[in-house]
């Protein structure tokens, strides 16, 4: 509106809705008394300083402050004025602009009611409570003072309806991260990532703005019945990128793949001539693949599984059994274990001998004793 002022011998004269400035002259309990020129000081009410709720007027305003106001009721004895009005049509001029652009600006939170927050922007603004976070947030009281970035989602003037969302943000800001994020990675590219969630078939990696799903295969070398059994939400973990498909924002991810293989080492962790443990995990035509150590298969091929011609592994064998077995090779560049079950029986069988002969010298009485002894019969 425009200002109205006019001058009667040297006196300001106004009219409702007049706008003026004036300077604070002093600060009551329910009103504040501001010097605009007119013959007597103006009034502005408690209830005229703010569109929010005021407990005091010293809280908004304090003396010598200069002030635009707007003029609600000119008396002879009396000039009421409003700050409010001010303020808030300056606001409604403002939020419309940043409607319409889709501006994001900050507003410090001066009350949480039922449902949510309100804001004071020169007039009265609201974020409902599910527009303050992308998450349920338990207790607002912690927001009180907060400064917070928005965004106008809904404005009504005849209703005097202003709504906020912070919310809307944050979600603009984490699109905008995912969208950097999915741009920069490419296949082979080892990340840092922290456990999203977890799930039956997998495990999700958030990469700092979008999730990557690390497949149940891919998280150990090892088989893995259960996710969890490998990694727990909130762990920190470096995953290479298998493939990005950036149309669908998909993201495969592999734990293993940044971790030393099975055979890492191999020819330091088994030696050739040593005797292990090992499960058999399949029967082929040639011979039998027993595990010997997690992820490390090694091949007991089938003229070497027994002492005594055998047709199939399967005469001997069953997938799943505990069996031990003899390294003849290692050969960890080829990733090949060659295995023997003969050998260990042999070996066995020649400790069996060895043994007996201590026990006949140690008993003074030989085999060769006995039948000497019977020949001498005979020929007699």
């Amino acid at each position: 509106m425009d200002e109205m002022n006019h001058e009667v011998s040297g006196m300001k004269e106004f009219s409702a809705g007049d706008i003026v400035t004036g300077k604070v002259v002093k600060i009551e309990e329910k009103q504040v008394l501001v010097d605009v020129g007119y013959k007597v000081e103006g009034i502005v009410p408690i209830s005229e300083l703010s569109s929010l709720h005021v407990e005091k007027a010293s809280d908004v305003v304090h003396e010598g402050d200069e002030l635009t106001l707007q003029v609600k009721k000119v008396e002879d004895d009396e000039i009421v004025l409003s700050k409010r009005a001010v303020d808030a049509d300056q606001a409604w001029q403002e939020l419309e602009a940043k409607f319409e652009s889709g501006e994001i600006f900050e507003a410090e939170v001066k009350d949480v009611v039922k449902g949510g927050l309100v804001v004071d922007i020169g007039l009265r603004g609201f974020i409902p409570a599910s527009l303050v976070e992308t998450y349920y947030v338990e207790d607002f009281e912690e927001y009180k003072g907060r400064n917070l970035s928005l965004k106008v989602v809904e404005l009504d003037r005849e209703q005097n309806r202003v709504i906020l969302s912070h919310r809307a943000v944050v979600e603009a800001e984490e699109s905008s991260r995912k969208q950097e994020v999915l741009q920069s990675l490419e296949e082979g590219q080892v990340i840092e990532g922290t456990v999203q969630r977890l799930t039956d078939f997998g495990a999700f990696v958030n990469l700092g703005g979008i999730d990557g799903l690390v497949h149940i295969s891919q998280l150990s070398h090892e088989h893995v019945e259960k996710s969890s059994d490998v990694v727990e939400e909130g762990q920190t973990v470096n995953v290479k990128v298998l493939s990005v498909d950036r149309d669908n924002e998909r993201i495969s991810l592999s734990l293993k793949a940044t971790q030393p293989g099975p055979w890492h080492d191999i020819e330091e962790r088994v030696n050739q001539g040593e005797v292990l443990e090992g499960t058999v995990r399949r029967l082929v035509s040639f011979g039998a693949f027993v595990e010997v150590l997690p992820g490390v298969e090694g091949l007991v091929h089938i003229s070497q599984i027994s002492n005594r011609h055998i047709g199939t592994p399967g005469e001997v064998l069953e997938e799943g059994q505990t069996v031990n077995v003899k390294v003849l090779d290692v050969d960890g560049g080829a990733k090949r274990l060659s295995l023997s079950m003969k050998e260990l029986e042999r070996d066995q069988s020649r400790e069996e001998i060895k043994q007996y002969q201590k026990e006949e010298d140690s008993s003074g009485f030989s085999l060769s004793d006995m039948i000497g002894d019977q020949l001498d019969k005979y020929k007699k």
